[in-house]
Order: structure tokens, then C-alpha cells, then sequence
């Protein structure tokens, strides 16, 4: 394991921003190509992966494990190849010369001849009165990390999907009912999860429905949810003493607004090479993948982006490069063009959990 305070040199081959599987995954690859790779965790260490109470699809595991303990295994093992961990969060980067530059929430500056960005995403929010202002009040994103504060209590889910099932599932061991609140008549959860859910006891569906407002005293918790059915119109209340979101995910993508090319949703734009439009800037997971989002999936795109980024300062070397070019006029290396969709930042982003 490479320890973090040790000097690092002045200009790094490589770094690495974030640490959910794709992460992991580009710090362990390039850490066997003695790149020296240094990985900045950002302050959702682990990623959403890390939030997942139980994984039973990911290959090499027939025992389920927790989504902390996948992180941990990762971690451990792209350290014992010489990766090192920085715990810190990225401010900035400077993306127009070369080598690239790294500001961080500590006030450390890094350089660096390439980057690897596994920024992963963040839960969409309902956007709804009394959602903010009853965050970590009743309104949670996380049953792994809240559901054992709800020991007794009467739950709502809102959401439809693996996470929102997956999650329903997991707050029947505290909760004495969990209502699933979904916009449609049908779950776009997988069928595994969806048999599962239906031959709980302690689940109810309540179909065609949207949450409309959160409710609650003032200064105090969540009592209830105002709804609306969206095929008649019809407005009621549910009471319940907890919301539980999994209505989607938003790509973390603030460092690279006017940086790099983003797509209408926010996501990186990137090749079938992991290459961002900037030669030298490669992206994985959850902030370039908008199809897929799966721990197996993000792992994959992590070692493409990694065999890239060999690639990439194997062929600097070659041309006896020493730094000040810019990283659009490498010779050998042709960039990935594509056409910004995307300039605002992504919204919702006020919205921040408690």
C-alpha cells in the first residue's frame, strides 16, 4: 500500500477522480502498469455503490456481499499494486494545457499528464415542497444507511425501478409496512426483484401515482405525503413517518462545465475508447454511462479507461514528449470529437441531503 503523505513527483502519469468501482478499478490497472497512480476519493467515497445493502449479481460472488464491503475488496486490492488514496475532493480542473492541473477542496494543486474520471452520479431529487426541508428529517436517499432509524415505523418508497424495489425490500426488516409509490402500473424493476416484492407481506403498491408535496410540523418530522393519481386526477394524503427517493440519478459533472463535452443529460461525452474530447482525459462509469449503470459494467469501463491511459503515455513517450504542449496538438494522438449539448450545469443541484 503507497502511503498517501509519502512525496509524490512533480508531474503524476496519472490520477484517478473518484471511488466507486470504475475507480477502483482504473487505479488497480494502472497501478500494475507502474503508473503510480493517485486516486482522489471526492466526499462520496465508494460511490452509489457504497450505499447498496446487498449485491448478488456481481460476477466472482455467489454470496451476496454489502456494497461497502465490494468497495473495501477493490480499495485493498488496487493498493496492494501501488495505488494511492488521497481523501479529498476536487474543486477544479484545468483542463486547456498540458500537463493537466488538479486543485482540491484542501488546497493541494497536482499536475498531471492524464486523467481518469469516475465522478460517478448523485439521486435525483423529487423537486417537491417539503423535500428539502425534510431531508434527514424523514426524507432519506439511503435505506442502507437510515433504515434501521425507522425500527417500527410506516414507510413510503417512491420510485419504481431495481433501486427503489431492492431498497423497499431491504426497509421490511425495521419497517411494519412499506407502500412502494410509483408513477406507473408496472415496475421497471427486474423480475427477480419484482416476485420478491410482491411476496412480501409487509409491501403495497400504490400505482399511477405521484408524490405532490412532503408533509411534516414545522421544526419537526415527516407525518405524510399529499399524492395525485395520474390517470384520474384524484388527490389524497398518505400518512407515514418516512420518504424513502429512488427516482433516477443525476451525473456528477460540476468540475466540467465549458471543460470537456457533455451530452443533453449531463453526461460525458465519450468514445468506445473511454476518450473524452481532450486527448489525455478519459472517463468510466456512472458519469459517462447513462444506458447501462451496473457495478459490473463500471468495472469494465474502468480497465478500458486505464489500457487507454498506458496507451496514451506510452505513445507521449515515444515522442519524447517534456511537457508544455497542448493537449490537442499530440501527433499520434487523434482526439474524440463530438458537439457539446449541454452548457448549463445540471439542475437540481441545491437540493443536497443533509
Amino acid at each position: 500500500m503507497a502511503d498517501e503523505n509519502a512525496p509524490r513527483p512533480a508531474v503524476e502519469e496519472t490520477m484517478i477522480i473518484g471511488s466507486g468501482p470504475a475507480g477502483w478499478t482504473a487505479g488497480l490497472y494502472t497501478a500494475r502498469a507502474n503508473l503510480n497512480p493517485l486516486l482522489i476519493t471526492g466526499n462520496d467515497y465508494g460511490g452509489q455503490v457504497s450505499i447498496t445493502y446487498e449485491i448478488e449479481n456481481y460476477p466472482g460472488f455467489p454470496e451476496a456481499l454489502s456494497g461497502p464491503e465490494l468497495v473495501e475488496k477493490m480499495k485493498e486490492q488496487a493498493e496492494k499494486f501501488g495505488l494511492t488514496t488521497v481523501y479529498d475532493h476536487v474543486s477544479e480542473i484545468v483542463t486547456d494545457q498540458h500537463p493537466f492541473i488538479v486543485r482540491t477542496a484542501s488546497g493541494k494543486e497536482y499536475k498531471s499528464k492524464s486523467l481518469i474520471l469516475c465522478t460517478g452520479a448523485r439521486p435525483r431529487y423529487l423537486q417537491v415542497p417539503g423535500e428539502k426541508e425534510f431531508t434527514g428529517k424523514g426524507v432519506s436517499y439511503c435505506a442502507t444507511c437510515d433504515g434501521f432509524f425507522f425500527r417500527g415505523k410506516d414507510l413510503v418508497v417512491v420510485g419504481g425501478g431495481d433501486s427503489a424495489v431492492e431498497e423497499g425490500l431491504f426497509l421490511t426488516k425495521f419497517a411494519t409496512k412499506v407502500r412502494i409509490i410509483h408513477r406507473r402500473d408496472e415496475l421497471r424493476a427486474s423480475k427477480i426483484l419484482r416476485d420478491r416484492a410482491f411476496a412480501n407481506d409487509k409491501i403495497e403498491f400504490v400505482w399511477n401515482t405521484v408524490v405532490t408535496s412532503i408533509n411534516g410540523e414545522e421544526g419537526g418530522s415527516v407525518n405524510g405525503v399529499s399524492v395525485e393519481n395520474t390517470v384520474t386526477g384524484e388527490k389524497s394524503e398518505l400518512k407515514t413517518d418516512g420518504v424513502f427517493v429512488y427516482v433516477g440519478h443525476l451525473p456528477n459533472n460540476d468540475l466540467y462545465h465549458g471543460k470537456l463535452h457533455l451530452d443533453e443529460d449531463g453526461h460525458l461525452i465519450t468514445d468506445k475508447k473511454t476518450r473524452t474530447n481532450v486527448p489525455g482525459i478519459f472517463a468510466a462509469g456512472e458519469i459517462q454511462d447513462k444506458v447501462f449503470k451496473q457495478v459490473a459494467t463500471s468495472v469494465g469501463q474502468g480497465c478500458s479507461a486505464a489500457m487507454q491511459t498506458e496507451k496514451f503515455l506510452a505513445e507521449l513517450e515515444s515522442e519524447g514528449y517534456h511537457g508544455g504542449v497542448d493537449p490537442r496538438e499530440f501527433p499520434s494522438y487523434a482526439p474524440f470529437t463530438a458537439t457539446p449539448t449541454v452548457t448549463a450545469k445540471t439542475p437540481e443541484r441545491e437540493l443536497v441531503p443533509a
